[in-house]
């Protein structure tokens, strides 16, 4: 596989807050355990955070990337030359196309805590999807990556 000129990789990583939150989640377990001494306290503190934690990373963690021929985002993988226009998306146009414009044949990998996103179009025929609507916070950067994989393709 050929690197494409401009790579462009991004992981949406979740917002700090969500780490204070797996912490509560915690405190919680250690309140419920609580009525059984300090050990299962302990162990409700220590596993419900960790558990809380481990499902907030694999949820906040997706990455986007265009590598070669390919945008890669979270689990699809589609080539550029089945790409047309990409649209960058302002916090206001994002909310529009995630919620009343929005299609539901589209593939959205649609993180809410992130407010800008990219809409690409799909002009493959034989491929239902008529866009992508990728939650990004660099959408002018994932824009200019997948036009120079398109224009090394051609």
């Amino acid at each position: 596989m050929q690197l494409s000129a401009t790579p462009y990789e991004e992981r949406l990583t979740a917002p700090r807050s969500w780490w204070l939150i797996s912490f509560l989640v915690g405190v919680s377990f250690a309140l419920i355990l609580l009525p059984f001494g300090t050990l299962p306290l302990l162990g409700g503190l220590v596993g419900g955070t960790a558990a809380s934690a481990v499902v907030g990373s694999a949820y906040g963690s997706p990455r986007i990337r265009v590598v070669g021929d390919s945008l890669i985002a979270g689990e699809a993988k589609i080539p550029v030359s089945a790409l047309g226009t990409s649209e960058v998306l302002d916090a206001e146009a994002a909310r529009a196309w995630r919620t009343y414009k929005a299609d539901t044949r589209a593939f959205l990998l649609l993180r809410a805590y992130i407010p800008t996103a990219l809409r690409v179009e799909v002009t493959d025929p034989a491929d239902p999807t008529p866009y992508l609507y990728l939650s990004t916070r660099e959408p002018e950067r994932l824009a200019a990556a997948i036009e120079a994989a398109r224009d090394e393709q051609a």
